[in-house]
């Protein structure tokens, strides 16, 4: 990785009493910028830390004799120096006098584009993201040379502040064959980047701190006229584009939907959600959380579509390494909703290796370049070999969703909510709804998926629904249950299909309550059963709470009393 930071021209229009502590300093490759403001000491800031160069503080004359060296503040209050990638912001009183300045250190480095190479070599737009200084003006400076001098392309930069290619008329040599356009002022960049397209006839245009509504307008006008864009935004990760509403239109914009009574039964969500309202303007994302790890939403289509509905997108990671090898990994994060009922299973969190069907082959291939292949993905997909984790997924249809994982995690059964009809091992709907759905009956019986109806909405026909699909299961499950912490207990209470009140009271109170010391609902029963749970539950030296409104008024046993 080469490296050219020119520091020494900025060196010359500091005062000596700066200028020399600096020089020879051993950190002077990690020097980020310089701070100096009217009555303070001058202070550098280094990657690792901050640092005072001298005792003396800054006086108004030491201001001026920097600005004396430089040439004039733009309107958004920078300034430059020639053939030189560093900024110098200022911070201005409010009679308009500057009474300090950010000098801040602008460096060439090469090589740190490679990982992203074959992305380049796609022709589709590029959208890069990351907090302020974390290194994404310097990505796309050595964007634009690999693009213009590695790969032969007409690449123009949309150049506001003069930060990728440098101040003056001449751009700084780190661009290569890239032509920079100026902007007289921010407020003009969208009319600017529009003119390079209609000018020009650029393959590539490269844009920086994408941050209005007129900017994110520009650059869609500019992808639905075949430009392949590379721009920058400001926010950690692609989550903060989604909530950012003045620049959201590069991901799509957001737009609130009221789902029909049908759809929102068979989602499980409810009538009104979030939805993508266009096709985004750019294909691939790259948040920079630091200068060598970036991560890659290779689809922001898929990646945003997943986000808004709660869910985790494919994330890729990639690294350069101190040797040069770029490592690229492949991940998909756990969604703590679809895995809180199997987490809770257990005092110590184990975590079942199985999330989605899909999301189980991903982490298991080696070779990344395999999963390019889609033949053999969705071969692998076809054959279902899935690693058994000892949990029945089951998905629902017209049931509240709250009341089911309620009851397992007040069962203990080892159950998992899926929103994948075909991920799932069981279905279970209300009688009436199945009857008119076709479509449910038809990929049910296609995918050899069995349905359990229930007739209504009781929690007592859902408890008794979920305890036959955990009984006609258990031969194969059971088994491994027994690899979790608590999978005898497990067992013991599947057994029990019918349990009489007393005693579902005394193992949750044996199997649960006392051993884990936690809080749980026992099922809805009338008031007399309920005297005589409140009877059991003061011999065991516990307290128990009548909770709900009846039908489903229930009994809550707290660890302690």
């Amino acid at each position: 990785m080469l490296l050219a930071d020119d520091l020494n021209q900025l060196l010359d229009i500091l005062p000596e009493f700066i200028s020399l502590n600096l020089e020879n300093h051993p950190k002077r490759g990690q020097l980020i910028e310089i701070v100096l403001d009217i009555g303070r000491r001058p202070e550098a800031r280094f990657s690792n830390g901050n640092e005072y160069l001298s005792y003396r503080t800054i006086i108004w004359q030491d201001l001026d004799f920097i600005l004396k060296r430089l040439g004039k503040f733009s309107g958004d209050n920078r300034a430059g120096i020639e053939k030189t990638l560093h900024r110098i912001s200022s911070l201005r009183n409010r009679q308009g006098s500057i009474i300090g300045l950010t000098c801040r250190i602008g460096r060439a480095i090469f090589g740190t584009v490679s990982i992203v190479r074959d992305l380049l070599e796609k022709g589709q737009s590029i959208l890069i993201l990351g907090k302020p200084g974390v290194g994404k003006t310097t990505a796309i400076r050595e964007i634009a040379r690999v693009l213009s001098d590695g790969m032969n392309k007409r690449v123009i930069i949309i150049d506001t502040s003069n930060e990728i290619a440098g101040d003056g008329d001449l751009p700084h040599p780190s661009i290569g064959k890239a032509r920079r356009m100026q902007v007289s002022s921010p407020q003009n960049q969208h009319n600017v980047m529009v003119e390079a397209v209609e000018n020009h006839m650029p393959e590539i245009i490269i844009i920086d701190e994408i941050g209005t509504e007129l900017e994110a307008a520009a650059a869609r006008t500019i992808a639905e006229r075949g430009v392949q864009l590379v721009g920058t935004a400001h926010g950690n990760a692609l989550e903060n584009l989604i909530k950012n509403p003045t620049i959201t239109d590069l991901i799509g914009g957001i737009q609130y939907v009221t789902l029909g009574d049908e759809e929102a039964k068979r989602r499980g969500s409810s009538k009104s959600i979030l939805e993508r309202k266009a096709p985004p303007t750019f294909e691939i994302a790259i948040e920079i959380h630091d200068p060598k790890t970036w991560i890659i939403h290779e689809n922001i289509e898929n990646s945003v579509d997943l986000l808004l509905q709660g869910k985790t997108p494919l994330l890729q990671q990639r690294k350069l390494e101190e040797n040069f090898n770029n490592v690229i990994h492949c991940d998909i994060q756990k969604n703590e909703k679809d895995f809180l009922a199997a987490q809770e299973n257990t005092s110590k969190k184990v975590t079942p290796e199985k999330k989605t069907k899909s999301s189980f082959l991903l982490n298991n291939f080696k070779n990344f370049e395999y999963l390019k292949s889609k033949r053999a993905f969705r071969s692998h997909l076809q054959k279902k070999e899935f690693s058994n984790d000892g949990f029945i997924y089951i998905y629902i249809y017209g049931i509240n969703n709250q009341d089911v994982k309620s009851l397992i995690k007040t069962l203990r059964l080892p159950l998992i909510i899926t929103k994948e009809l075909q991920y799932a091992d069981v279905v279970i709907a209300l009688g009436n709804l199945v009857k008119n759905n076709k479509k449910l009956r038809q990929i049910s019986h296609s995918k050899k998926i069995s349905i359990h109806i229930v007739e209504s909405n009781s929690l007592l026909q859902i408890a008794k629904a979920l305890r036959q699909i955990v009984k006609k299961t258990t031969t194969s499950i059971l088994p491994n249950v027994k690899a979790l912490e608590n999978g005898k207990k497990i067992k013991r209470i599947i057994e029990k299909e019918f349990l009489t009140p007393l005693e579902e009271t005394r193992l949750a109170i044996e199997e649960i309550v006392i051993p884990q010391q936690c809080t749980i609902d026992l099922l809805p029963r009338n008031k007399p059963i309920r005297k005589l749970q409140h009877e059991l539950i003061s011999h065991y030296q516990l307290k128990g709470v009548s909770v709900g409104i009846e039908p489903n008024r229930r009994l809550r046993i707290y660890s302690k009393f």
